[in-house]
């Protein structure tokens, strides 16, 4: 056993090999202090601070977690664990868990029991019904819920209330996922696996900064590149990623020029007839559109709207043009950037064209944000319906009726189920009366904070926020009700690469906190909630109830769980869906048979015009695709709304980070993590800091049209014209002096037309300095915010162990 800081080496230590070999083993293991790995009981469970899926097992010591292990049976990651994993459970027994439900009195939060917390809940609900019906109460919740919880939820929102006003915040990082994949193949669902990357010889990364994202899934990458015969790399991304520094070639383009650059990488693979011209006529629709389309855009021409060079271009196109084997990555750089949609279908365009699909090391993965974001979507907990329904399909709206025994009529479906920022604009009109908020934190990560907050403290919206800590959202909620956290409730969830984990209950949840799925069966019952026969709905009382219940929602479905148990799911690895008697040991690689989920009758939308989000209807999706082949959606290039100008010179892109997940609220928790970044930065080109004259580690106003911050300048090799501020920071731990940190304060209300995601890349901006430095930034050393200056001392400070000891020679 050896012990490196994982901070400093958040990768750990390579393990090389080679094309067409197994992922050698690696197990990662970090305890508290003084705690004999011997002594400790060991429960299953997976990552929650990423969409990896990361298997791992949690150690529990007189009732408490005292440490993690990777679990090294699991095909996802061989044993291996990130930053996130091995530190972030620490948050769990934080002080200030929320322990009692609050209710608010005379303007203050006060603690009450969970009779008077209901009720009030309970009261409001059934006012509103009764006086402005369903669609007066709304739902938001979270994408780090268990698939148990979400299906739940479901079934409340939409068969007990019968309201359409249901999304997550899935809809902030993963909803131009679902819409890419749908609009190509006409289901969601992954067609790639993460074992791809064994076999491919071309790895592509669209905006995907899997190095600080995905930490377990570029060690994979990272050890392919260490072994022989090694992939050749394409990087997309304006700012200097690890990813970018291993790339064969790294394009940068301008933010807001997505759908140019992948026009520009088509044009060059049909003017060389890179392309499969058999799969392409017998499995595609729209080939013609597609030429016809980037006919419009030749290197030159792409060159000056991306601001890239046309021979790096053309090389990163031959290099996808003569790959064997592809496989491409795309994540929040195309899903939060302008024609996010568009531009991520152009990524399944590849792969259409060049018939790499369903064969190993060939697929596609428009990746996650969150753990179990997948789930929100198979489970109709975000603007879906349940088991990848189509709401436009009277025929699927009747079987879910059927299936959850309620009135067709109840299950409100006139137009699409209301996307997030609809949701909120409904709150804000005054139309929306009760929001129940679930597991995430508005007031930090929505785009236009200013806004937000005097949404979320409106005297007409009876704000419900359930949450393991008091987050910026719960202190301006009428009731706040304690939630148990992972590792403290049983439950499945789903990655990114459709692998299915058991997490099972280590520990209590504190002082009177109940699972998500508790409070939500609690709040059915009171409400009194029943189906067509009189009987309780939902009809199930814990959680492997609630997944067999799901299992017969997902038959017949793309996402079929039915050949998966608890009892399977236990002891050894995840499973990939569909599960079912004909694919027992799951599914690795979707498309294999050039077969798609696309047929009229079964697909999941009929789809929209991916430039205006226009939808089709079904006698227009008929004539389009009646054989159920894939489809290829050419996309014209449109320039994006907020372009840098004399005003805000500045394009300002916000993100996540190596350290630290979504608000802070677990991670911040953590002492290695929260000590590798403890405050937000803005990162600058040495160009633009020295036209500036900003300086390292310098506090800087950056200002948008909407707002403004205070961060530390860190110097690195992000392009010129360019910000980064990550979007973490917001005030629950800040000194009080105001709202200078949250990203969010300065991001547009604007969201992609087809999938309605918010363009967190489009801000413009400008920045001032306002001190000077008295040392460098904050910012971590070890990735994508790694400064031009090379004394700056490293990040450091999180020893855990490695342990090879346990595997033969041949397995390391």
């Amino acid at each position: 056993m050896e012990r490196r800081d994982r901070i400093a080496e958040p990768w750990g230590k390579r393990t090389p090999y080679g094309a067409g070999d197994s992922w050698p083993a690696r197990v990662d293991l970090y305890l508290a202090a003084g705690v004999d790995a011997a002594a400790v009981r060991w429960v299953q469970s997976a990552s929650v601070l990423h969409s990896n899926g990361d298997g791992l097992d949690i150690a529990v010591q007189d009732g408490a977690i005292v440490g993690v292990r990777g679990r090294v049976a699991d095909r996802v990651n061989r044993g291996r664990l990130g930053p996130k994993d091995l530190f972030g459970w620490q948050a769990n027994a934080a002080p200030d868990r929320l322990t009692r439900p609050l209710i608010r009195r005379d303007g203050e939060l006060v603690e009450t029991d969970w009779d008077t917390a209901m009720d009030q809940i309970v009261r409001r609900s059934t006012a509103l019904l009764a006086e402005r019906g369903a669609e007066a109460i709304g739902f938001y919740t979270s994408g780090q819920l268990f698939l148990e919880e979400y299906y739940t939820l479901g079934v409340i929102a939409r068969g007990g209330i019968g309201t359409n006003h249901l999304d997550g915040n899935t809809r902030l990082c993963t909803a131009t996922a679902a819409e890419a994949l749908k609009e190509s193949f006409g289901s969601d669902g992954q067609p790639g696996s993460y074992s791809d990357i064994d076999h491919a010889d071309v790895i592509a990364l669209y905006g995907h900064n899997v190095a600080e994202t995905q930490t377990v899934l570029w060690s994979r990458m990272l050890d392919r590149l260490a072994g022989p015969n090694p992939p050749r790399l394409i990087c997309v991304d304006p700012r200097p990623t690890p990813v970018a520094a291993h790339a064969t070639v790294h394009l940068a383009p301008l933010p807001g020029t997505n759908v140019a650059l992948m026009n520009g990488l088509l044009h060059e693979l049909l003017a060389n007839h890179w392309i499969d011209d058999d799969y392409i006529a017998a499995h595609t629709v729209g080939f013609a559109e597609l030429r016809s389309c980037v006919a419009d855009y030749p290197p030159e021409a792409v060159a000056r709207i991306c601001g890239v060079e046309a021979a790096a271009l053309r090389e990163a196109a031959q290099i996808l043009g003569t790959a064997r084997r592809l496989l491409s990555t795309v994540l929040q750089g195309f899903y939060q950037s302008h024609q996010a949609t568009a531009a991520s279908v152009q990524v399944n365009n590849i792969h259409l064209v060049r018939g790499m699909l369903g064969r190993p090391g060939c697929g596609v993965l428009q990746m996650n944000g969150q753990p179990t974001a997948q789930n929100t979507r198979e489970c109709g907990a975000d603007g879906d319906l349940a088991g990848f329904r189509n709401w436009a399909n009277d025929a699927h709206v009747a079987e879910l009726a059927e299936l959850w025994n309620v009135d067709r009529a109840h299950l409100a479906h006139d137009e699409p189920p209301t996307h997030a920022m609809k949701i909120f604009g409904k709150a804000e009109d005054g139309s929306l009366g009760m929001l129940w908020v679930s597991a995430t934190n508005p007031a930090v990560s929505l785009p236009e904070l200013a806004r937000v907050r005097a949404i979320l403290a409106k005297e007409s919206l009876f704000l419900v926020v359930q949450d393991i800590f008091l987050t910026e959202t719960a202190e301006l909620a009428d009731v706040v009700l304690p939630a148990a956290a992972w590792g403290e409730k049983t439950g499945t969830f789903t990655n990114a690469d459709r692998t299915v984990h058991l997490s099972d209950k280590a520990i209590e949840p504190p002082g009177e906190a109940r699972s998500d799925l508790d409070i939500l069966l609690d709040y059915a019952r009171r409400m009194e909630f029943r189906d067509k026969d009189g009987d309780p709905l939902p009809a199930w009382h814990d959680p492997e109830s609630a997944f067999e219940a799901w299992k017969k929602c997902s038959a017949g479905r793309p996402c079929d769980y039915t050949g998966l148990t608890y009892a399977l799911l236990r002891g050894g690895s995840g499973i990939q869906w569909p599960c079912t008697t004909a694919h027992p040991e799951g599914t690795e690689r979707l498309y294999a048979d050039g077969k798609f989920w696309s047929a009229p009758d079964y697909c999941e939308t009929y789809g929209k015009d991916v430039v205006t989000g226009t939808p089709l209807d079904a006698e227009e999706y008929r004539a389009l695709n009646p054989d159920a082949k894939a489809i290829i959606k050419a996309a014209e290039y449109h320039p994006a709304k907020e372009r840098p100008g004399a005003e805000f010179p500045l394009a300002l892109i916000t993100g996540r980070t190596l350290y630290h997940f979504h608000t802070r609220t677990k991670t911040a928790r953590a002492p290695q993590l929260e000590a590798a970044a403890p405050e937000v930065w803005v990162e600058i080109s040495r160009h633009d800091a020295d036209e500036l004259g900003i300086g390292e580690g310098d506090l800087v106003e950056v200002s948008s049209p909407r707002g403004s911050l205070h961060a530390k300048a860190r110097l690195s090799g992000i392009r010129r014209g360019v910000l980064f501020v990550p979007f973490h920071y917001g005030y629950w731990d800040g000194d009080g002096s105001g709202h200078h940190r949250a990203a969010n304060e300065l991001t547009p209300t604007l969201w992609d037309p087809a999938s309605k995601q918010p363009l967190f890349k489009t801000s413009v901006a400008r920045a001032r300095r306002l001190e000077r430095a008295a040392g460098p930034s904050p910012a971590p050393t070890t990735a994508a915010s790694a400064p031009l200056d090379p004394a700056i001392p490293a990040t450091v400070g999180g020893s855990a162990a490695a342990v090879y000891e346990a595997f033969p020679a041949a397995a390391r």
